[in-house]
């Protein structure tokens, strides 16, 4: 039922949102410009029978809305407590709802932690979909591995195969899968993570030697953005952390949401076109820090402006063996072609857009400018070819590469 009233809520606001940008458009094409019509505070509504026209559509669907909210409020505990009813919590697991919901969190994320709406994804530790209970978890080597943009935890088994689920069995890891709305702000989820992590650790059912981490994509930036407030909370989890393994991580941003951003700024420069920047203003603050791979809070400015996302120098944490697996949609090594950019002896255009997310110096922390570049030893890279963002998951060389990394014992220099 809480799924109801969520996508309820999300309709009336997004046809409330339809009904403001519909009118805007109509406004812009049966008037002059005029002098900061760019400027959302300065915006007018219709006036006359079209202002009441577009008036009454959005009371209706705020009256109907919010009845519809609250006739589920109050039915979810009667269907709930009713005989031969099941409980939300022992309600079976369903990739398929948590794969939706993931999609969801990771475009209006933000949006719906700000508004409350039950759809919202609260960041959890779980295995197989079940939250748990750190008093019960055994093991000295925990394998903690955070998933990505519009992703589920669930979404680690890919083809059959589970990176965390064959690293436990091989290595002996006791896996812990972090479950969390991508929607919200990278350095967000990241203060948010260290803490329950820190907590989650003092709870642990016996001696925790060592913390390893897989991440994917996002999820790196993620980890990154937790280790720095670890450091500076003096957290004690942060002691344990040995290895952070990088699969596809966009340290240096993804030129995609750098073009999506550019898409909106350029529409938002004509009255005439500006109504529909604001649909590419619905992205969430997930997507937008991807720009520029944003692992701090951004400064008070408009995260789609032009300067935003040109953030701090946060360098990899230290005293920790950081991996990182680059994929390319190109089948292999290739010369370099005579001015064109590429990384070492790497030049086509698949090499440099990666693996069709990620270009291959973002995903191996470099960055035109060497004090961006993250110091990551060539030991410790590793490129799959003919691989896209996604087979990262479930590639063969990548899990044996990985494999390899975490058989060697890890060694404490913090």
């Amino acid at each position: 039922m809480s799924d109801l009233r969520g996508i309820s809520r999300l309709a009336v606001e997004a046809t409330v949102a339809m009904t403001d940008l519909v009118e805007e458009v109509h406004r812009s094409v049966t008037t002059v410009p005029e002098v900061g019509a760019l400027d959302p505070s300065r915006r007018k509504r219709m006036r006359g029978i079209t202002g009441f026209v577009y008036r009454t559509i959005r009371q209706i669907t705020h009256w109907v809305g919010h009845s519809v909210d609250g006739g589920l409020a109050q039915l979810q505990p009667l269907l709930l407590t009713q005989p031969g009813t099941v409980s939300l919590s022992t309600v079976p697991v369903s990739p398929h709802r948590d794969a939706v919901l993931a999609a969801l969190n990771g475009v209006l994320g933000d949006h719906l932690a700000a508004t409350g709406n039950p759809l919202a994804i609260p960041m959890a530790f779980r295995r197989a979909g079940r939250v748990l209970e750190p008093q019960r978890e055994q093991g000295s080597r925990m394998l903690l591995l955070v998933h990505g943009l519009c992703r589920s935890d669930l979404q680690w088994l890919r083809k059959g195969h589970d990176h965390g689920a064959s690293l436990a069995s091989e290595l002996a890891f006791t896996p812990v899968y972090v479950h969390y709305n991508s929607g919200r702000a990278i350095a967000t989820n990241g203060r948010e993570l260290a803490m329950r992590l820190e907590a989650f650790v003092q709870d642990w059912g016996g001696p925790l030697r060592e913390i390893v981490v897989l991440a994917h994509s996002m999820g790196g930036l993620v980890m990154r953005s937790a280790c720095q407030v670890a450091e500076t909370e003096g957290l004690a989890w942060r002691g344990k952390l040995r290895k952070i393994v990088f699969l596809g991580t966009p340290h240096q941003g993804a030129p995609l949401e750098r073009g999506g951003n550019w898409v909106t700024l350029a529409l938002d420069r004509s009255t005439y076109t500006a109504a529909f920047a604001r649909l590419g203003r619905i992205r969430s603050a997930g997507i937008t820090d991807l720009r520029y791979g944003q692992v701090t809070p951004l400064r008070a400015v408009d995260r789609f402006a032009p300067a935003s996302g040109h953030r701090d120098v946060v360098p990899l944490p230290k005293g920790v063996a950081c991996y990182a697996v680059a994929a390319t949609l190109a089948k292999g090594p290739e010369p370099v072609t005579p001015g064109v950019p590429g990384i070492g002896a790497l030049a086509t255009v698949k090499t440099v857009l990666g693996d069709g997310l990620v270009p291959l110096a973002s995903a191996l922390g470099e960055d035109a400018e060497p004090a961006r570049t993250l110091a990551i030893p060539e030991d410790h890279r590793f490129i799959a070819y003919g691989t896209s963002h996604l087979d990262l998951f479930d590639h063969p060389e990548v899990y044996e590469q990985v494999a390899r990394w975490l058989a060697v014992p890890a060694v404490a220099t913090l």
